[in-house]
C-alpha cells in the first residue's frame, strides 16, 4: 500500500489529467459499444452496461498507471512511446477480459467489445496524440525562429526535423535537400524534398533560406567544402551533425547539432583499420610512448589504451604536458596503469635505465624538435633531440629486444631545405641503420604532413589573430600543404605497427594538398567575417627553410601500396660510404658551429633554399 502512495505521489498534473480523461474516454467508448448495438437509450443489459462502464476503464487506468504511461512526456513523444501505449492498452483490456471470464461479473456482448476496443484506442491515442500537435503548433511560431533547410532526407536528417519541429527550437525546419532522385518532389518528415545539392544555392536564396544543416555524417571535407563555398556568400550560418566518431555513443539530438569547423572542411574519409592486427600486437604488451605529452603523442595514448595494454609508459621532458596527460586520462577510469617518466630522450643514461628496468615491448617515438623556423638557428639542439634521441631510443629498443619500434617522420624529410627537414631526415636513415644491428626488432617509420590542432598547427594563430581583429599573415599566396586530422595520424601510426616487418617507410595518401591563402580564408568566414572585407590577408614572405609545397617520396617507383589502399609503403634507404654516424653525430654535439656542416654530410640531399 505503501508503495502505492510512493508512485501515485510522482505522477505529474498532467498526468491526472491524462488518467481523468482516459477514465471518461473507456468510458464513452464501452457506452458506444452497447448504444451502436442496442440503440442510444439503453433498455437491455443495463447493470453490465453500468458495471461495464465503470469496471473496464478502472482496470486500463490502473494498468497504465502501475507501468507509468503517465510518466510519458507526450509533447516529446517519439514512435516507441505510441508503440508502448498500445500495447499496454491490449494487454490491459486482455487482463480485464480474464477477470471477467474468471468470476462472469457481467455480459458484454462480443460486437459491443469490439466496438468498445477500437473505439477506446482511437480516443486514448487521439487525446496522447493531441498533446503532441499542440506543442507543435505553439512551436511553429516563425517571427523568432531561423528558416533552416536541412541537407540530408534519410534517417538522421528525418529524425532531427521531427525534434526540430517538436522541442521549439530556433531552428525552424522547412524543406529538405537530397542528391538522391527518388526522394527529389517527396515528402519526409512533413517536409518537401526540393532539390538535389548542385542547385542548394537557388534553393536558399528562393525560401529565404536563414540556416543550413548538414544531417549527413558520412559527408567528408571535399563535398562539405562544396556546400559551404556555394553558400558563404549569402552570409547565412552552416551547421553539421557530428561525425560517425562523434556519434559513437548512438545519441542523436538537435543537442548535438554544431557550427561547421575548419576540419570539417579539411577533413576526408578516416583511415581504416584493422582492429585485429592492432590489437594482436598491442594488447597484453608494455608499451612506451615518447613525446607522450604532445599533440600526437596523447593522442597516440588515447587510441593505444583501447587496445588492452598491461602497461603504458608515457615519456616527456616537459612535466607539465605529462601532468596535464595524467589528469585527462584519470576521467577515463582506465585500468591500465600509466607510468610518467620524466626524461629527455636525448639522455642516454636515464633512456638506458628505464629500458633495462622496464622492458618496454612496443616503442611509438614522437618525441621531436619539429618547428621549422626556430630549428633554423638552433641546428645542433635540432641533432640533439631528432638525432641523437632517435638513436638512443632505437639501440635501446634493440638491445633490451623490443619486438617492434614505430616513428613519427614529416613531410618535410622528402628533399629537405629545413634543418627541422633533414634532421627528420636523417632520423630515417638511423633508423634503418640500427634495423641492420638488431634485426629482431623491428623498426619502421611514418611520414606524413601537418595536423589540425596541433600546438604547432598555424590554425591557432590564425583563429588569435582574427579574434583580435588583426589581418591573417601568410607566408605567401602559393605556400601549399598537406594537412591531417590528428586521430587520423594516429591511426596511421598504429596501422604502421601492425603492417610492418621491419626497415619500412610508410606514407599516407594524403589527399590533395591545402593551399594555405584559400585555408585562411574559410576561417575567416568561419568565425563569421568575410575576407578582405572584415580581416584581411598580408603576406610577410617565404621564411628561411621553408618550401612552397612538400614532397611525399623521393622516388614514387619505389613505393607499393599496402592492404591498406590509403597506406603506401618504401624502403628508407641510405648511403653507406657516407653514413659514419656515430663519430660525426657526437662530433657536430661537441662543436655547436660544426653542426650544420656535419649535419648536410650526412644528409646530402639538403638544399637550404
Amino acid at each position: 500500500m505503501s508503495r502505492l502512495k510512493e508512485q501515485w505521489g510522482k505522477i505529474s498534473n498532467i498526468g491526472l489529467i491524462i488518467a481523468l480523461l482516459d477514465f471518461i474516454l473507456l468510458a464513452l467508448a464501452v457506452y458506444a459499444g452497447y448504444a451502436i448495438r442496442l440503440g442510444f437509450i439503453i433498455l437491455v443489459f443495463v447493470n453490465d452496461w453500468l458495471y461495464m462502464m465503470l469496471a473496464m476503464p478502472a482496470v486500463c487506468v490502473l494498468f497504465f498507471y502501475l507501468f507509468g504511461e503517465y510518466k510519458t512526456i507526450w509533447q516529446h513523444a517519439g514512435t516507441e512511446d505510441y508503440i508502448r501505449f498500445i500495447w499496454l492498452y491490449i494487454t490491459s483490456i486482455l487482463v480485464f477480459l480474464l477477470i471477467n471470464g474468471i468470476f462472469k461479473i457481467a455480459v458484454f456482448p462480443r460486437t459491443s467489445f469490439a466496438i468498445s476496443f477500437l473505439m477506446g484506442l482511437f480516443l486514448c491515442g487521439g487525446l496522447r496524440f493531441s498533446w503532441l500537435m499542440t506543442k507543435s503548433i505553439h512551436s511553429h511560431d516563425k517571427k523568432s525562429r531561423l528558416k533552416t533547410l536541412i541537407i540530408g532526407a534519410g534517417e538522421a536528417g528525418s529524425f532531427l526535423a521531427r525534434d526540430l519541429m517538436r522541442n521549439g527550437s530556433e531552428l525552424y525546419p522547412v524543406a529538405f535537400v537530397d542528391d538522391d532522385v527518388q526522394k527529389i518532389g517527396k515528402h519526409v518528415s512533413g517536409l518537401k524534398v526540393l532539390g538535389s545539392t548542385s542547385s542548394l544555392k537557388e534553393i536558399v536564396e528562393r525560401e529565404n533560406i536563414e540556416v543550413v544543416l548538414i544531417a549527413i555524417s558520412a559527408f567528408k571535407g571535399k563535398k562539405i567544402r562544396e556546400i559551404y563555398n556555394a553558400i558563404a556568400p549569402l552570409n547565412i550560418q552552416v551547421r553539421i551533425l557530428p561525425s560517425l566518431r562523434e556519434l559513437a555513443d548512438g545519441q542523436l539530438s538537435i543537442s548535438r547539432i554544431r557550427k561547421v569547423k575548419l576540419e570539417d572542411l579539411l577533413g576526408r574519409d578516416p583511415v581504416k583499420i584493422n582492429l585485429e592486427a592492432s590489437s594482436n600486437y598491442i594488447k597484453g604488451k608494455k608499451i612506451l610512448i615518447t613525446g607522450a605529452g604532445g599533440s600526437i603523442g596523447s593522442e597516440i595514448v588515447n587510441q593505444v589504451i583501447h587496445n588492452e595494454p598491461s602497461e603504458i609508459f608515457v615519456l616527456g621532458h616537459g612535466e607539465q604536458s605529462i601532468y596535464l596527460l595524467l589528469e585527462k586520462l584519470n576521467h577515463l577510469n582506465t585500468k591500465i596503469p600509466v607510468q610518467p617518466v620524466i626524461a629527455d630522450v636525448a639522455d642516454e643514461i636515464a633512456i638506458e635505465n628505464l629500458f633495462a628496468k622496464y622492458r618496454p615491448q612496443v616503442i611509438f617515438h614522437a618525441a621531436a624538435h619539429k618547428h621549422v623556423p626556430l630549428m633554423e638557428f638552433s641546428p645542433r639542439e635540432a641533432m640533439r633531440v631528432n638525432d641523437l634521441g632517435t638513436r638512443t631510443i632505437t639501440r635501446c629498443a634493440g638491445k633490451y629486444k623490443a619486438e617492434r619500434m614505430v616513428m613519427i617522420s614529416t613531410d618535410k624529410a622528402v628533399n629537405p631545405s629545413s634543418i627541422m627537414g633533414t634532421t627528420k631526415r636523417l632520423a630515417e636513415k638511423i633508423l634503418e641503420h640500427e634495423q641492420k644491428n638488431y634485426p629482431e626488432t623491428k623498426f619502421m617509420a611514418v611520414r606524413f604532413g601537418n595536423v589540425l590542432g596541433s600546438r604547432g598547427s598555424v590554425i591557432p594563430k590564425f583563429e588569435k589573430q582574427i579574434e583580435a581583429g588583426e589581418p591573417i599573415t601568410v607566408t605567401h599566396p602559393e605556400m601549399k600543404r598537406y594537412f591531417m586530422l590528428i586521430p587520423e595520424a594516429v591511426s596511421l601510426v598504429i596501422q604502421a605497427g601492425a603492417l610492418g616487418k621491419g626497415g619500412e617507410l610508410f606514407v599516407l595518401d594524403m589527399g590533395e594538398p591545402v593551399v594555405i591563402k584559400e585555408m585562411a580564408e574559410l576561417l575567416i568566414r568561419l568565425s563569421g567575417y568575410e575576407p578582405y572585407k572584415d580581416i584581411n590577408i598580408v603576406y610577410t614572405g617565404i621564411r628561411q627553410g621553408e618550401k612552397l609545397y612538400e614532397e611525399l617520396f623521393y622516388d614514387e617507383k619505389s613505393v607499393h601500396r599496402t592492404p591498406n589502399p590509403k597506406i603506401f609503403v618504401s624502403n628508407i634507404k641510405s648511403d653507406d660510404e657516407i653514413f659514419n654516424i656515430d663519430e660525426k653525430l657526437e662530433y657536430a654535439l661537441k662543436n655547436p658551429d660544426e653542426a650544420l656542416r656535419i649535419l648536410k654530410e650526412l644528409v646530402p640531399e639538403y638544399q637550404p633554399l
